[in-house]
């Protein structure tokens, strides 16, 4: 059973049959461009949405506006962040405007409640509506704007195709995708701003690249070390206590960058030497087929490509076993099935 370029990766059974089934795709590519895993067609194109995040904010790094702005690593994390909304994250991203000299008001993401629940649940208590500031994407909003601030470019458009912020992005993410800028499929994302779609196999030559800059040029190298660097000392603000890729470079220390996107999309880079010494940077991207609601899928498809590549001993999975393959309860509690993780990595 296939869906064109997707394969059946996650299985949800009920007592003794598969009942249901997520397809999904997978690349695994190294710093040199060559394929050292696959699972379904690694050349399928798909959006990373917030995936492309460290990507976004490379162009601004590579200019050198944290240190302009006297960003910490803290605030350098959160310009690459999914942020989920606490008090916590909010409060640097307050701290970021406050040194930028822009406004909450200039944020041009819209408002969701925070996916942390106990924070949503305190603000509604509190008869608390949310604003951008709660939106899991204001930490890169604000390093759009202050990219904008640090050439002296309107910020009132800063998310349109045509800001030169958006083209700088566009080009910086087509030079680290070898797709060229034109060949890179564009689109809104669910924040407004621009975003890209490209195979698979591409972006986890970024991931790869990003992880191991020896190759690019000496600015962008650094910058790219930068967001490393800031991204897995800080994984609480790239995502939010007790989630997914915050747990994931939490037990990864300081050897697996992890950033996932809407629509079970997720990328992975390891870091040179996280399989061993003398291993080579790898990236990683995976796209769960339909889109993955509910988070069924994603990370216990990353898990296992983990698992199969040599990323994660046993230790380190049971430390992540709420992310991975479960026991399925009825509503009363009683075990009715698994879920679990379906597919081979071809090597």
């Amino acid at each position: 059973m296939s869906a064109g370029p997707y394969q059946p990766i996650v299985e949800l059974t009920r007592g003794r049959i598969v009942e249901s089934i997520h397809f999904g795709a997978v690349a695994v590519v190294d710093v040199n461009g060559k394929v050292v895993a696959s699972f379904g067609d690694p050349q399928v194109v798909t959006y990373l949405r917030s995936t492309a995040k460290p990507f976004q904010a490379l162009p601004f790094i590579e200019r050198g506006g944290d240190s302009y702005y006297h960003f910490t690593p803290r605030e350098v994390a959160m310009v690459c962040a999914s942020h989920s909304g606490t008090d916590e994250h909010v409060a640097v991203v307050r701290g970021m405007q406050e040194k930028i000299g822009v406004t909450e008001g200039d944020l041009m993401c819209g408002a969701h409640y925070p996916y942390d629940e106990p924070t949503a649940d305190a603000m509604k208590v509190r008869g608390e509506k949310p604003t951008p500031y709660r939106h899991n994407c204001s930490g890169k909003h604000t390093g759009m704007l202050a990219h904008a601030k640090l050439r002296n470019l309107p910020t009132q458009d800063y998310i349109n195709f045509s800001h030169p912020v958006q083209e700088s992005i566009l080009q910086v993410f087509a030079d680290m995708t070898d797709v060229p800028a034109d060949k890179v499929e564009l689109g809104v994302d669910g924040c407004s701003a621009p975003n890209f779609a490209v195979p698979l196999y591409n972006a986890a030559l970024s991931f790869a690249r990003l992880c191991d800059p020896h190759q690019l040029a000496p600015v962008r190298a650094s910058a790219c070390a930068r967001i490393t660097r800031s991204m897995m000392a800080h994984p609480e603000m790239v995502d939010g206590p007790g989630e997914f890729d915050t747990r994931l470079m939490e037990i990864g220390k300081g050897r697996i960058l992890s950033k996932g996107g809407a629509e079970g999309y997720q990328g992975i880079g390891l870091m040179p030497g996280a399989l061993g010494p003398d291993s080579p940077a790898l990236g990683i991207t995976l796209k769960i087929s339909d889109g993955d609601q509910g988070s069924r899928a994603r990370s216990i498809v990353t898990l296992e490509v983990l698992r199969q590549l040599g990323a994660l001993n046993e230790s380190q999975l049971e430390e992540l076993s709420a992310f991975g393959p479960k026991t399925l309860t009825n509503w009363r509690k009683v075990p009715v099935g698994v879920s679990r993780a379906s597919f081979q990595l071809k090597k």
